[in-house]
């Protein structure tokens, strides 16, 4: 019987290679995609710098390629393959990475489901798969020091990055903020000692919605002139994939030909600056993108003992920001419209 037996076996090597090979391509492309859609929804939210994002399709939004994350991906996946030699050896980590992500899953079902739709019966099956999912996990903490530690240490650098930066943007704008100066005693100055007006419109990208841009306060300083209008913008992104077309502008005159706008976009729109300008219209007369310059505060971080973060986390917290993306490559604005002024930053 076992003379039978091996031909059989033989003959189903092959199509379990290609069967094991499709289902790796199949699994590896939903990683990739799901990588990328994370990546960007997170950029949006402000938990991770601004990277490059390339949009491979003119009808669909979310058909999206990130180059730092594909070789990262690349990158990690060799070093994994090389570093544990064989699938065998994967598996403890593999087992940790599955039972902990459908712990996590159920948690998060667990407050949707209780916390934002009070579905308390929902709410009781949740914690029922939670005690089962619990159960597994701790099946598999055996694993650990055999390379479950893998998984567990990527998560816990990936959450270092994500709260460091998020933390770091906060600190960055309240030191800004402090150093901001208001809106109304601007103004007032500039009707007392009006300043040469030229033709055209300044757009000055700000992250706070109060107070005057440090850029606008520079070109002042160092130019001497200001622009005939003046849109102060500033970009909000929703804890919502997509923004109502008419709860995404809000736009307030503040005088002197200043306007201050509001742009509210959701984690998955495309947050497209000049189409949505051209979109809504300039206070007084039509968007016209020849006569419209885009000023930029690059702001240059120096770590200090002032409280805030560890010293090791502010380091972290400027190499992040040296490496990312520029604002205009988000927001879609061309580069031969952009003018960026520098300014120091202590955190």
């Amino acid at each position: 019987m076992s003379q039978h037996a091996e031909p059989a076996k033989k003959s189903l090597l092959f199509p379990l290679i290609a069967l094991a090979t499709l289902a790796t391509v199949i699994a590896s492309q939903a990683v990739i995609t799901g990588a990328f859609s994370v990546t960007r929804q997170a950029i949006q939210l402000g938990y991770i710098p601004r990277m490059q994002i390339l949009h491979t399709s003119e009808s669909e939004a979310g058909q999206i390629y990130v180059p730092f994350v594909n070789w990262f991906l690349l990158l990690g996946v060799v070093a994994l393959v090389v570093g544990f030699g064989s699938s065998s050896n994967l598996a403890a980590a593999y087992g940790i990475a599955v039972t902990g992500t459908m712990a996590i899953d159920t948690l998060l079902a667990f407050f949707v489901v209780y916390g934002l739709w009070r579905w308390h019966w929902a709410a009781a099956v949740m914690a029922l798969f939670l005690v089962v999912d619990i159960a597994f996990v701790s099946a598999n903490a055996t694993k650990i020091m055999h390379g479950g530690w893998f998984p567990l240490l990527i998560a816990a650098i990936i959450f270092i990055l994500l709260a460091t930066w998020k933390k770091g943007r906060k600190i960055l704008i309240q030191r800004l903020h402090a150093e901001s100066m208001d809106i109304g005693l601007f103004l007032t100055s500039i009707e007392r000692h009006p300043p040469i007006r030229v033709p055209g419109t300044a757009v000055f990208l700000t992250a706070s919605s109060s107070g005057v841009p440090h850029a606008l306060l520079h070109n002042l300083a160092h130019n001497k002139v200001l622009h005939e209008r003046i849109i102060l913008l500033t970009v909000v992104i929703a804890d919502l994939p997509y923004m109502p077309a008419n709860e995404c502008i809000e736009t307030e005159p503040l005088g002197c030909g200043f306007h201050r706008i509001l742009f509210h976009f959701g984690y998955q729109d495309i947050p497209d600056v000049p189409a949505t300008l051209a979109r809504c219209g300039l206070p007084g007369e039509e968007f016209n993108m020849l006569e419209t310059s885009f000023f930029f505060s690059r702001e240059t971080l120096i770590s200090t003992t002032i409280p805030g973060m560890a010293p090791w986390r502010e380091k972290l917290f400027i190499t992040m920001a040296r490496n990312a993306a520029s604002a205009m490559t988000l927001f879609k604005i061309p580069t031969n419209r952009v003018i960026e002024l520098g300014a120091q930053v202590e955190l």
